[in-house]
């Protein structure tokens, strides 16, 4: 197999991926999620969260055509959910609080803390890393070539997913220079950036339902 196409194939892998997690633009997103958590629940939050997504995506990646039609789940339904979920934590920071999606329980230290970790999983894993629009670059990458194919995507991702992680480990340091005024009006931004998103999604799932009805013969 030639290996300059494997190579072009890999970067272009990487740069999709890039794009579409956009680990920058997720760090104060990060920062806002895990406000008021001490050092290691951020650091296990972190880790956690790309470990699911990266097994996720590695799922998806080699079972997801049989997983959807298994269970009839369209990518506009995804795209739907996803929107919802990503709009309503949205909201939530825009009024300068955390979102009720993932609010831990005060009543007990330990239970506080297991609650806190749960944002790895949604909404930090799914949808905000492993999102629709992430699920469908990977498959798209996936479909219809050989294994090698699949081997080098999730390279890629797990490459992105290490460049992630390495922002999340340095939010400390951004939280330091930005001061907690500046983390409010960063909390308020990405709130407005997550629900103009989340909007954005629920259009493009509700068009693509759209089309598909206007499209199906009667």
């Amino acid at each position: 197999m030639d290996t300059t196409t494997l190579v072009g194939f890999l970067c272009t892998c990487l740069g999709g991926y890039f794009a579409i997690m956009n680990p920058i633009a997720n760090t104060p997103v990060f920062i806002s999620l895990t406000q008021g958590d001490d050092v290691a629940t951020k650091k296990a939050v972190a880790r956690n969260s790309l470990l699911f997504a990266f097994v996720l995506i590695a799922v998806l990646s080699f079972a997801g055509n049989f997983i959807f039609k298994l269970f009839g789940i369209t990518q506009p339904a995804l795209q739907i959910t996803g929107g919802i979920i990503i709009f309503i934590i949205g909201y939530h920071m825009l009024q300068g609080s955390g979102s009720k999606v993932h609010t831990p329980n005060a009543e007990d230290i330990e239970s506080s803390r297991k609650a806190r970790l749960n944002v790895a999983i949604s909404p930090l894993g799914i949808p905000l890393l492993a999102g629709p629009g992430t699920i469908a670059v990977a498959m798209g990458y996936a479909a219809g070539f050989e294994l090698i194919h699949v081997i080098l995507s999730l390279l890629a991702f797990g490459v992105i997913c290490g460049i992630t992680y390495l922002c999340f480990r340095g939010s400390e340091e951004i939280v330091e220079h930005l001061g907690q005024n500046g983390l409010n009006v960063i909390t308020r931004l990405m709130g407005l950036f997550l629900a103009a998103i989340g909007t954005g999604m629920i259009l493009s799932g509700l068009g693509a339902d759209i089309h598909t009805f206007m499209g199906s013969p009667s």
